[in-house]
């Protein structure tokens, strides 16, 4: 089985602790009202043992299976109590047990585990670009360092490495805006990603309505 170190698991648990954040928010807005998602533990289990840690392995569960493939492929499970999952279900105004019920609790695993998906995703985006600015301060430091004191141009190589700290406070600068409008742009990304799931189980809901009026 593979090891982690403390380290590795700590950062496991902040990224699980962003998703759950902005799972819980999405929730929110989409039953209207608060959800609070208790602060994960990371762990490294046998799938065996797994189960046992999350409740009574001969307990009956409603489960969501999300399948991740890709460059790191993943399985992501979302468990329910029975009466949990009816009650979900009664808060999205729809009947528990009926197809468009079970279609509204895998929306919901959709939105809980594309929230730790966007999580990794923008850390995986955003920590090279940290990695490059820290490299590029680092080499202003040096280059900067070399450059002539009062903007004096003297010998070739201190005139070089002035010119060199210039563009690197460009590339810097330029780091310092792209960073933070990534995450902004997954940001706003996730949440019409949420909007979208919203409408389509308002839109599902409607036309069970209209359903029910024609039966009538």
């Amino acid at each position: 089985m593979t090891q982690y170190t403390d380290m590795q698991l700590d950062a496991l648990r902040e990224l699980a602790n962003i998703g759950s954040g902005t799972a819980s928010t999405a929730l929110s807005s989409m039953l209207g009202r608060s959800v609070d998602i208790t602060v994960p533990s990371a762990k490294v289990l046998p799938m065996a043992d797994a189960v046992g840690t999350i409740g009574d392995p001969e307990a009956e569960a409603t489960g969501i299976a999300l399948g991740v493939v890709g460059d790191m492929p993943a399985s992501v499970l979302l468990l329910f109590t029975p009466k949990d999952a009816e009650l979900m279900s009664n808060l999205l105004g729809v009947e528990a047990g009926t197809e468009i019920g079970e279609s509204a609790l895998m929306e919901i695993g959709n939105i809980v585990g594309a929230s730790y998906l966007n999580a990794l995703g923008t850390i995986a985006s955003a920590a090279p670009l940290l990695g490059l600015l820290g490299t590029v301060i680092g080499m202003i430091e040096i280059f900067g360092s070399q450059a002539p004191a009062g903007g004096a141009t003297g010998g070739n190589p201190a005139q070089l490495a002035h010119g060199i700290s210039i563009a690197l406070y460009n590339t810097a600068f330029g780091l310092i805006v792209a960073i933070p409008a990534l995450i902004f742009w997954r940001y706003f990304r996730a949440r019409v990603d949420e909007y979208l799931l919203t409408l389509e189980l308002a839109a599902e809901r409607f036309a069970r309505h209209l359903n029910n009026l024609r039966r009538a």
